[in-house]
């Protein structure tokens, strides 16, 4: 088994409040969910305008096809508008089963 782990820090243009914030996280969280089938929320900077920060997670049992799914996620994320990617870090942890 393998978890891919991925962490954004993200700018988002044009709020001028939390509200704005939330909404503009909340419609990229739900764009992501419909599209892809992983974990994902927001993990930090909770208090600064425009400013987030992105967990998402996804489990599978290759790590190529894992990754291709993280590649086309971020792809999707940037080309949505919503949110400019400032950083991102891509792990993945790789367990081993046969102990069962």
């Amino acid at each position: 088994m393998v978890v891919g782990v991925c962490h954004l820090d993200v700018l988002i243009e044009g709020v001028g409040s939390l509200k704005g914030k939330r909404q503009v996280m909340k419609s990229l969280i739900e764009r992501v969910k419909q599209r892809f089938n992983v974990s994902i929320s927001e993990v930090g900077d909770h208090d600064i305008w425009q400013r987030a920060q992105i967990g998402i997670s996804v489990v599978g049992s290759d790590q190529e096809a894992l990754d291709s799914v993280l590649s086309k996620l971020l792809s999707f994320i940037e080309e949505t508008n919503l949110v400019q990617i400032l950083k991102s870090n891509v792990e993945f942890v790789h367990f081993n089963l046969d102990f069962w």
